[in-house]
């Protein structure tokens, strides 16, 4: 049995659905289910003995303490974050809630937990933690992609917040010994993207006849990752990662902003013709967001090296298997933007905890 917390968002829920397709072990999937946990992503598992679906809050104690005891997981897959940038603008307690006081109080459960075992199981117990390459800030246009050695700089909320949890993650790990994991991650892109995100939201909002908005220039630079490469990473570093360290894990793909819209109404000018003329006539440039990193980049050598580990999807492969599967589940995408997706849980829940 694994326990994964946030396994009801973007990363977390394509994890889950990876991880029962590959293996016959047990699930038990925490989640919030806060606005970008959507239930209905997960429905098709409903009637799987081995996806046990948790209600509850990282920040519960008690629940997690429970949950532990009840479930006995051989490891613990930390995805449940805070993680928009803008909203982390807007609003930073709740990224230093979730992301700094959840981890920390995650982090005591695992290790009230781990302590509790013995012999091979103790031995064996691992605690995951997923985080992003926003920690390390930005780079200039000629500067190294980011390594596992590139001090942090967070520039957002959100990265900051990111940033503390990383670093109780590495003392949890030095101070008491605990098994963990952690790994840093460049964008990811995929099914299942809550549509605030750039590439389900330009195309979303595409398809809607509405304006494509880019942030100053569109020269802003990442290293977009396919999230089923991901899922694969994490699950390479679970079985064979070194307790203490950390992995980058890129996509060896780093793109323009506005390159990426662009390639996204160019597969959308294939897959769904407009009436007249292209998708591109939607592209508005709009004022720069606050303190927008210029470029990330992601060193991803040292899970090549260690763990044999390399990304398997090209932007363009990926990119389009994306934007057909959007153009293809456009009622999953509506249920979002409607608020539809909120009400299905507690309408029609997997499992009441």
């Amino acid at each position: 049995m694994i326990l994964v917390t946030g396994g009801a968002g973007f990363i977390g829920a394509n994890f889950v659905i990876d991880w029962l397709a590959r293996h016959d072990e047990p699930v038990v999937n925490v989640d919030k289910l806060t606005y970008a946990g959507n239930y209905e992503t997960l429905r098709h598992l409903s009637d799987d003995p081995r996806h046990i679906f948790v209600h509850a809050d990282i920040n519960d104690r008690a629940a997690l303490d429970a949950l532990m005891q009840t479930h006995r997981p051989r490891a613990i897959l930390h995805f449940a974050a805070e993680s928009h940038v803008d909203r982390s603008i807007d609003r930073p307690g709740d990224f230093i809630s979730t992301n700094v006081v959840g981890t920390a109080t995650l982090l005591e459960a695992a290790r009230a937990y781990w302590e509790d075992l013995a012999g091979a199981q103790r031995e064996a117990f691992r605690f995951l933690h997923v985080s992003t390459d926003e920690v390390y800030g930005s780079l200039g246009p000629h500067d190294a992609a980011f390594s596992e050695t590139t001090p942090y700089a967070p520039n957002s909320p959100y990265a900051a917040s990111k940033a503390g949890s990383d670093h109780l993650v590495r003392a949890w790990h030095h101070t008491y010994g605990m098994p963990t994991l952690t790994t840093n991650c460049s964008n990811n892109y995929g099914p299942y993207q809550f549509p605030e995100k750039l590439i389900p939201l330009m195309i979303q909002r595409a398809l809607r006849g509405e304006p494509l908005p880019v942030y100053g220039d569109g020269l802003n630079v990442r290293d977009w990752l396919y999230v089923g490469d991901h899922c694969d990473a994490i699950r390479t570093v679970l079985a064979h990662g070194t307790p203490g360290q950390t992995y980058n894990v890129g996509g060896c793909n780093e793109q323009t902003n506005v390159d990426v819209v662009n390639r996204i109404c160019a597969l959308l000018d294939a897959a769904r013709p407009r009436a007249v003329g292209s998708y591109r006539e939607q592209i508005a440039y709009v004022t720069d967001r606050k303190g927008h990193d210029r470029r990330y980049a992601v060193d991803a050598a040292k899970l090549e090296r260690e763990l044999g580990w390399r990304p398997q999807q090209t932007f363009a492969g990926g990119l389009a298997r994306t934007v057909q599967w959007y153009v293809d589940n456009e009622a999953w995408v509506e249920a979002v933007l409607s608020g539809e997706y909120r009400r299905a849980y507690f309408s029609n829940p997997l499992v009441q905890a």
